[in-house]
C-alpha cells in the first residue's frame, strides 16, 4: 500500500526568519532548491520551481503564516497546473529551538495521484531528504 504522507523533520542553527526568508523569497530558493523560482506569496498565488533537468514544476499557494507556515499545491508531472489527480500539497511548518529554528515538511496526497503511486512517493521522499540537506547548508553558511 503507498503511504499518502512524506514527513521529515530537521534542526537548522539559523534564526526562524532566516530560515522563513529561505523558504518563500525567490532569491533564496533558488539557491537550493532548484535553479528557477517565480512566487507570488499570497494565498492562490502561483509558484513555479524549476530544476534544468527536470522541467518547471507548477503550483499554488495554499497558506502564509510568516513566519512559522508556508503551504502550497504543486502539480506533477512538470509543466502542468495543478489540479486534482496530479497535485500534492507540501507543507512546512517552522518554530523556534533554542538558538536554531525546526523545521517540519509533510507532502501529502500521493493517494490522490494518477499515475505511478509508488514512483511518486519514492522520488519526493528522496528530493525531499536532499532538497532539505540543501536548505541546511545554505541557511547555515
Amino acid at each position: 500500500m503507498v503511504s499518502d504522507t512524506i514527513q521529515r523533520d530537521i534542526t537548522i542553527s539559523a534564526s526562524i526568519d532566516k530560515v522563513w526568508a529561505a523558504l518563500t523569497e525567490e532569491k533564496h530558493i533558488k539557491e537550493w532548491f532548484g535553479d528557477e523560482a517565480e512566487v507570488d506569496l499570497r494565498p492562490g498565488g502561483a509558484i513555479v520551481f524549476g530544476w534544468a533537468p527536470h522541467g518547471r514544476f507548477h503550483g499554488k499557494v495554499a497558506a502564509v503564516e510568516p513566519p512559522h507556515r508556508f503551504s502550497y499545491w504543486w502539480a506533477r508531472p512538470a509543466d502542468t497546473d495543478p489540479a486534482p489527480g496530479n497535485q500534492t500539497l507540501v507543507e512546512f511548518t517552522l518554530s523556534e529551538d533554542g538558538d536554531g529554528t525546526r523545521l517540519r515538511v509533510i507532502e501529502s496526497g500521493f493517494t490522490a495521484l494518477s499515475g505511478d503511486q509508488e514512483l511518486a512517493v519514492k522520488e519526493n521522499t528522496e528530493g525531499w531528504h536532499r532538497e532539505l540537506d540543501e536548505l541546511r547548508a545554505y541557511v547555515e553558511a
